[in-house]
């Protein structure tokens, strides 16, 4: 099975544009959640910088528009360069998750990294309002929209 159709952006957007959003709210919409964010990788100062965002609480976005790579579900997803999945963020004590996480009301939650061959662009989040165990296959499939949008949100030099 191929990945979901989403409809990303055809050139590098300025964060939070209105493609970036569009794209997200596709990916989000595809599997049945309510909450996402899309990073792109800053080597400059070793952080995600914000491109994208539905539904995270207000109170939190200037917590996740700069966030230092090891840390925090995306943090992590972006340094083991690997998916990072959290059954419920809830009730989680796997340390992973920042405190403020909890805020989002996010239950289930998936952060996988957006790579270009071996290099980090990014990161692709999505979370439901239930606990959920996100299954290979969808890992998988965000693994591959990451993998398409990778060469538009190429690392800031």
């Amino acid at each position: 099975m191929s990945a979901p159709e989403a409809n990303p952006p055809t050139s590098n957007c300025p964060p939070q544009s209105d493609e970036w959003k569009s794209f997200l709210h596709d990916v989000i919409e595809q599997f049945d959640c309510t909450t996402g964010t899309l990073h792109r990788f800053d080597p400059g100062d070793n952080h995600l910088k914000l491109l994208a965002s539905q539904r995270i609480p207000e109170v939190l976005m200037p917590v996740v528009q700069s966030i230092p790579i090891g840390k925090g579900i995306a943090g992590a997803a972006a340094q083991r360069r690997e998916p990072v999945e959290i059954c419920n963020l809830q009730t989680d004590t796997s340390g992973v998750a920042k405190p403020g996480a909890k805020q989002t009301q996010v239950q289930g939650s998936l952060a996988v990294p957006v790579m270009d061959g071996d290099r980090l662009c990014g990161t692709l989040g999505i979370g439901k309002l239930t606990p959920y165990d996100f299954s290979d296959d969808e890992k998988k499939r965000l693994l591959e929209i990451g993998a398409e949008i990778a060469p538009r949100i190429l690392p800031l030099v």
